[in-house]
């Protein structure tokens, strides 16, 4: 325990020290929600390697040893223990050791929680029994908490508690990071006066968006490609082991997993059902499909858009679009399952899936499309990207609509506040 937690013997931690020497490093953006008030139990989720330690390291580091006793800071990695009996042990452990050191209130820390079998029994017990009345508790997941349904047992017990989703970083906050460029940004309202004024910046948007599009918003391909001037093999490898070993700890089938991703990529963004991939799979059933892709959501490797039809309702029994939620993502899983990366299918994921960050997004087909339909103050706005030159009518149900080329694209992103 003592090991992960150097600051108690005024020592360096490794995480930080590593981070500070890096040749290109940035606070994350989602420190910036780091405002914690106790009693207040907290959920910090997002994809595995998105920096979510370093980012808690950093917070620790910077923000909160200046200010408190270091004693009153607890991280523990989570990933060795199995069972929630382990996770009451050490959470009993740096309790006597606070309680013994005249400690009243303190910041704890737990750190890839996701697989520790029913975990919520430790926390729930010690809330319930007030050990932790005046402590700020964090819980981090490579994985949504909502897969094992976690969340729910602890109603009325989260106190001041907030849930933070941790994304890789979007092509705004990309820019910010590498080049210092804040950029002028707000909701899709006034997306149009934002883009005019970002246009000053055009050459060098797209200069940062082919990059972009090659590295997406995680650290090590970003740092790789600026310090080496590209992504190497490991890397690409550590992301697909991620998935898998995510995916065994559910219970999943790891061949299941690879066919689904070669289905989807191949689909390029053509709505599918769930009996259409489980006809073209090993996998046995529509339902167990479903269930594959949803676990895929849930992991932050894809984006699932349903059907919106002109009354705004949500028609789930209609196909689905399917969007791999990152550049690098999609490159390294088309190199997985062999297959060549299409830009236009690239492109138009990225919009989707920036524009999942903030609104409820869908899509809509009849004689025509709509990529993306936005519910926007109880309205729909609908984008078309068009990366090739080809007609697009609007459909009649659509007043606002915007239409995307492949020169617009960064100045959208880079104008869009997510």
């Amino acid at each position: 325990m003592g090991s992960q937690n150097p600051w108690w013997y005024r020592e360096p931690d490794k995480t930080f020290e590593e981070w500070e020497r890096k040749g290109i490093k940035w606070v994350p953006p989602v420190i910036e929600q780091f405002s914690f008030e106790p009693f207040s139990l907290n959920f910090l989720v997002g994809p595995r390697q998105v920096g979510k330690t370093t980012a808690l390291k950093i917070w620790i580091n910077k923000f909160l040893i200046p200010k408190v006793d270091p004693r009153a800071i607890f991280y523990f990695s989570c990933e060795e223990l199995t069972s929630f009996k382990e996770l009451g042990e050490v959470l009993d452990n740096y309790v006597g050791f606070r309680n013994g050191s005249g400690i009243k209130s303190s910041f704890i820390v737990l750190d890839e929680i996701t697989f520790v079998e029913d975990w919520h029994r430790a926390l729930k017990l010690r809330i319930d029994q007030g050990v932790f009345r005046n402590d700020v508790i964090i819980v981090s997941g490579s994985a949504s908490l909502e897969i094992l349904k976690q969340k729910e047992y602890f109603p009325g017990r989260r106190g001041n508690g907030r849930d933070i989703v941790f994304h890789p970083l979007s092509f705004s906050q990309y820019l910010k990071a590498l080049k210092n460029l804040e950029t002028a940004k707000g909701d899709l309202t006034q997306i149009g006066c934002f883009m005019k004024t970002n246009r000053v910046h055009q050459n060098l948007l797209n200069d940062f968006f082919n990059k972009y599009l090659l590295t997406g918003g995680f650290p090590v391909p970003m740092e790789e490609m600026y310090t080496r001037g590209r992504i190497s093999f490991e890397t690409r490898k550590t992301y697909i082991d991620w998935l898998k070993n995510d995916f065994v700890k559910l219970g999943r089938n790891e061949a299941y997993m690879k066919e689904i991703l070669v289905y989807i990529v191949g689909a390029r963004l053509a709505p599918i059902s769930w009996l259409s991939i489980s006809r073209e799979t090993s996998v046995s059933s529509p339902h167990t499909t479903q269930a594959y892709v949803e676990d895929l959501e849930k992991l932050f490797v894809v984006k699932i858009l349903n059907f919106l039809d002109v009354n705004s309702k949500i028609i789930h029994r209609k196909n689905k679009k399917i969007h791999i939620t990152d550049p690098f993502l999609y490159d390294t899983f088309c190199e997985l399952v062999n297959m060549k990366p299409i830009e236009e299918d690239k492109l138009e994921s990225v919009v989707a899936t920036h524009l999942a960050r903030k609104y409820p997004v869908f899509y809509w087909r009849n004689r025509t499309e709509i990529d993306v339909v936005v519910m926007l103050n109880n309205k729909q706005f609908g984008i078309e990207v068009k990366t090739v030159s080809k007609s697009w009518i609007k459909p009649k149900h659509l007043k606002d609509s915007l239409v995307l080329t492949r020169s617009e694209i960064p100045v959208f992103l880079a104008s869009i506040d997510v």
